[in-house]
């Protein structure tokens, strides 16, 4: 019996053992799959499986990284080419206790681990992060350089945790610690625009960062675990607390001494907001948004003939502009001297109309104009693609708020209990400009003012926009015909109304008699522009243009001759030029060269160049212009801002004052100016106030003033001439000249005015598209 049971227990035994075995034997295989998985795990996240990795040598390292530069014609920095506008600062420029701050709240141990530091996430764990935090320096450097938004789904944020430490690990790699520090705290965002620890400095106390005393950096530090919800201008009581616990952990790890810390600690919360955009940043964003695409359209071909590659944020080019940075604050500071002014009287206008600031429209038109520009706001793509409904973004956007920010020409502007709808309206009212300047001898262009603030306009009047040119379009008409038909300034043209169906009228409502080319032109008399398109043709008005430089589509219309065509500022005062270079058209030209970093010339620019007429067809076209400025349409040269020098000038105005232009030649300075406010249906009411001589001229004169008195500086004189060809004057014989009246010629093309469709004789009499004053 004893001898069952004992053989029962043996057998139990080896039952047990055998058991025992195969779970330590799996507990094994387990244990060694785990490692192996998280090896596995960690080599294909390194070398790219899951997901890209970021390239750790794009990093803001000044010996890897280097922004392009813009440098003006008189050796000026102008701007740069960078992901994020950034003022980094080196480690030897970051004060000790910045960095001891730093050290103590978020990573003691910094310069003892590799980039990963479990006794750090232990010690987060246990003190909920107020004991210092969880991840190490470099993995919150890797968090900000890859990890854009955090994912909230579990698995998805442990594949970002796991990119994250192997990112880390590679920077330890290539960076020493003091580069990795520095790298952090230029890469931080501090938020009110304070990108990185100089700005932030200067945000929020208006220091340098070598300028920072202790209670200072402590402040700034704190804010790493939250920049929002711990800022110390909208939070300051919070603010200090964060502030204070990060003097005790300074405390703790003998940073500071105690006595130290409660002295600080004792210190009220004291900040200098400083606001970080500057007027030169906010306009050189124009002219840099054109050269950047003008750059990388070239580089693609440059790659291809060359095989290498090189990109502006990151390659540390030279790109020398033809810009005058001292022309170029002229004329930025002419645009806010008239538009200062003329933006009051707007505001003025639109006071208490229900429709403001759009004429001639429905309110369901109106409404639809405000929601196409809630539709193109930052807020809106952003609710959209978070899934919010269309009901909860019209709240968003309605409902009141402690404090919305508009533009004005006096600065910033904070409001409380506004509406961003409110914000839409007002900005709506504001009126825009584009100014663009060139030598005319060799296309150079000297000055560029896209708009007036590029944080609440991003859009370029000067290349970008297109909009109605009005009678600035009638000197291609009469160069046409004066090259075409042998006219000169003496020839009479009949301003009787034109009978048909196209019969244009006169801004001034007179009629009968005939009209020089050069009275016509000065007083930019419609039904002359029409009578000399009738003659010409508009083909051979549009291949002028197309001579001139001008590439934007222009409709076979007669209606062109007055201005209905869409072309940029850029377009215009480029093909304008020809007349003061004696025909010779030179495409306007930004960029004088681009070098490498080491300063070797990879492109050297030289102007496109045709003659499109003679000298005596431009002189001719000039003399009709001198005409608009000596007593024209464009007189308040003289008698308002006593210019008095030679001046060849246009001004143009667009149906129901859309659009205010004046176009100014000199012989070494041709000037364009547009005015007009972001929709057409925005406008001043009367022509008085909204015709180009009255929007857009004042703005060019107030330029050539400041330029004129600048002397030799820039090369333009008052004292300049135009060249004029020695026997011109023998050829503008006028006492044998029958004149050109042209009185019975009909135009029966069935055109629609300003569209160039066919006409709906059932249709409406259709009204006049373009004004002139």
């Amino acid at each position: 019996m004893e001898n069952k049971n004992n053989t029962k227990k043996v057998t139990q035994s080896k039952k047990q053992g055998s058991f025992f075995g195969k779970m330590v034997k799996l507990l094994w295989l387990g244990f060694f799959a785990v490692v192996l998985g998280i090896a596995g795990t960690f080599w294909a996240a390194s070398n790219g499986w899951l997901g890209e990795i970021p390239d750790v040598r794009d990093l803001e390292n000044p010996d890897i990284y280097v922004s392009s530069e813009i440098i003006s014609s008189d050796g000026v920095l102008l701007d740069r080419f960078e992901t994020e506008r950034r003022t980094p600062v080196d480690y030897k420029d970051l004060p000790p206790h910045l960095v001891d701050a730093l050290l103590a709240k978020e990573d003691v141990r910094f310069f003892a681990h590799p980039g990963i530091d479990a006794k750090a996430a232990m010690r987060a764990v246990t003190s909920a992060g107020e004991a210092g935090g969880g991840s190490t320096i470099t993995q919150q450097l890797a968090k900000q350089l890859y990890t854009k938004d955090p994912a909230s789904n579990v698995m998805k944020r442990g594949l970002q945790k796991i990119k994250e430490w192997v990112t880390s690990v590679q920077l330890e790699k290539l960076y020493t610690k003091e580069e990795i520090i520095a790298m952090y705290f230029n890469k931080f965002d501090f938020i009110y625009g304070a990108k990185g620890i100089e700005s932030a400095a200067k945000v929020y106390f208006n220091k340098t960062t070598k300028e920072l005393d202790v209670v200072e950096s402590a402040t700034l530090v704190s804010m790493f675990q939250n920049p929002v919800a711990f800022n110390p201008l909208k939070f300051p009581e919070v603010s200090k607390e964060k502030r204070n616990l990060v003097i005790d952990q300074m405390v703790k790890y003998n940073k500071l001494t105690k006595a130290q810390g409660d002295e600080y600690k004792a210190m009220p919360l004291v900040t200098d907001r400083q606001y970080i955009t500057q007027q030169d940043e906010t306009y050189s964003a124009y002219f840099k948004t054109a050269l950047r695409k003008e750059i990388e359209d070239w580089l693609v071909d440059y790659e291809k003939e060359t095989g290498k590659t090189y990109n502006l944020d990151k390659d540390g080019l030279k790109i020398y502009v033809t810009l005058d940075s001292r022309m170029q604050l002229l004329a930025e500071e002419a645009v806010k001297k008239h538009l200062k002014g003329l933006q009051e009287k707007f505001f003025a206008e639109q006071r208490g109309r229900k429709l403001a600031p759009f004429y001639n429209i429905t309110d369901a038109k109106r409404n639809a104009l405000l929601d196409q520009a809630v539709k193109r706001t930052d807020l809106y793509k952003k609710m959209k693609e978070n899934g919010s409904t269309d009901e909860e973004i019209k709240t968003a956007f309605n409902t009141p708020k402690d404090s919305v920010k508009f533009f004005t020409w006096n600065g910033v502007k904070y409001m409380k209990d506004q509406t961003l709808m409110d914000s839409i309206i007002y900005h709506k009212h504001i009126l825009q400009a584009g100014l663009m300047s060139m030598d005319p001898k060799d296309g150079t262009i000297k000055a560029w003012v896209g708009g007036i603030n590029w944080d609440y306009f991003k859009f370029d009047h000067v290349k970008q926009a297109r909009r109605q040119v009005g009678s600035t379009f009638k000197p291609f008409v009469y160069a046409t015909a004066i090259n075409q038909l042998g006219l000169t300034p003496c020839h009479t043209i009949s301003n009787d109304r034109i009978p048909g169906k196209w019969s244009p009228r006169n801004a001034n409502g007179r009629y009968g008699g005939s009209q020089s080319l050069r009275t016509a032109l000065a007083q930019s008399t419609n039904v002359v522009a029409a009578r000399l398109i009738m003659q010409t043709g508009e083909d051979a008005v549009i291949q002028m243009c197309r001579d001139l430089g001008v590439e934007s589509p222009i409709t076979k219309d007669p209606t062109i001759a007055l201005g209905s065509a869409d072309l940029s500022l850029y377009e215009m005062v480029g093909a304008l030029s020809a007349f003061a270079n004696g025909g010779i058209y030179i495409k306007p030209q930004l960029i004088l060269r681009i070098e490498d970093k080491q300063g070797k010339v990879i492109r050297d620019y030289t102007p496109t160049t045709r003659e499109v007429v003679n000298e005596y067809v431009a002189y001719t076209m000039i003399d009709l212009m001198k005409g608009v400025s000596d007593g024209g349409t464009g007189s308040w040269i003289r008698t308002r801002y006593n210019i008095t020098s030679e001046v060849a000038g246009k001004t143009g105005t667009t149906n129901e004052n859309s659009d205010g232009w004046y176009m100014g030649l000199t012989p070494n300075l041709v000037t364009g100016v547009w005015v007009g406010n972001e929709d057409r249906a925005a406008h001043f009411g009367s022509t008085a106030m909204g015709q180009g001589a009255a929007t857009a001229l004042p703005i060019w004169a107030y330029y050539m003033q400041s330029v004129y008195a600048k002397g030799n500086t820039f090369g333009v004189l008052a004292s300049d001439k135009f060249e004029k060809p020695s026997d011109i004057d023998s050829r503008w014989d006028c006492s044998s000249l029958m004149g050109f009246h042209q009185y019975q010629q009909v135009h029966n093309n069935d055109i629609i005015e300003g569209t160039g469709e066919s006409i709906d004789h059932n249709a409406p009499e259709p009204q006049e598209l373009i004004i002139e004053e």
